[in-house]
């Protein structure tokens, strides 16, 4: 008897995450999704919203300090690095055999290193590309290189 290895495909954004497995019949299906708490959140929301300020020693001048990241942006590195950490964890559990990562190419590399060695040796391959809002149906054409088409019942 054959064993059916079982495919995750994560397609994520910053703030969003489809688990989708292909069913027996080849059809991609979504079985889970996973949103970020700050998803839609507006910035002063998620930090302050001015600029701290900044003394300058030689004059009595004040100025506005830029903040070091983008709220929005520190965020989706969050979810990123939430979303790979949990992947560890469903890896340990054996919720999937072979994984493939749809995403940005900033939210790959956090979702990357958040895998454990274990993991990444499921990857079957990344693919750097937003695909968050393109429907199940319309998944195959762009990950052809690691899913068959779907089966046709005659």
């Amino acid at each position: 008897m054959v064993k059916h290895i079982k495919l995750w495909i994560v397609v994520a954004d910053g703030e969003h995450a489809r688990i989708i497995a292909p069913r027996e019949d080849g059809v991609l299906e979504t079985h889970d999704r996973i949103n970020s708490q700050s998803a839609h959140l507006r910035s002063k929301d998620l930090g302050s919203d001015r600029p701290g300020r900044v003394h300058e020693s030689a004059t009595t001048a004040h100025h506005s300090a830029e903040p070091r990241t983008d709220p929005h942006e520190a965020a989706k590195e969050r979810f990123g690095r939430n979303l790979g950490h949990w992947l560890t964890e469903q890896s340990r559990q054996g919720a999937f055999d072979e994984l493939l990562l749809v995403a940005p190419s900033h939210i790959l590399t956090d979702l990357r290193e958040e895998l454990d060695r274990p993991a990444a040796e499921k990857l079957r391959g990344v693919l750097a590309k937003d695909l968050t809002k393109t429907p199940d149906d319309e998944l195959q054409p762009h990950l052809s290189e690691w899913v068959r088409p779907p089966q046709r019942v005659r």
